[in-house]
């Protein structure tokens, strides 16, 4: 995956807008004004910040060390980096930005989840 199909995966998502608050360099992929990505699509080797369930995210490092490691910059109880350069399945770093995307939802006031539930 390279950083334009990285960016059209999160866009990818209900609501989903890209936003520049850290400066032109750093895309922040947010849903309702909450970020659920953070990258810097031209990065080499590129990698990206995703939200993680705390027991997924311990799991996660332990078995990929070399590919996934605690949030650069962010909660790390709560974030992992992820390093996207081929060394992961294409499938399983969509599987863990969709899995970034739906605990945000999930900590959407409930008025704000129904609306993505419309079409």
């Amino acid at each position: 995956m390279n950083g334009p199909e990285l960016r059209a995966l999160c866009l990818s998502f209900n609501a989903a807008v890209e936003d520049f608050p850290f400066g032109p360099e750093f895309s922040v992929f947010k849903v309702l004004g909450k970020m659920f990505a953070l990258t810097d699509l031209d990065a080499r080797p590129l990698t990206v910040n995703l939200k993680c369930d705390p027991d997924d995210a311990v799991r996660l490092r332990a078995e990929r060390p070399d590919r996934i490691i605690p949030g650069w910059h962010m909660n790390k109880r709560h974030w992992n980096t992820v390093t996207v350069d081929g060394g992961l399945p294409d499938r399983m770093v969509r599987e863990l930005v969709e899995d970034s995307y739906d605990l945000v939802v999930a900590g959407l006031p409930r008025a704000d989840r129904l609306r993505l539930d419309r079409p």
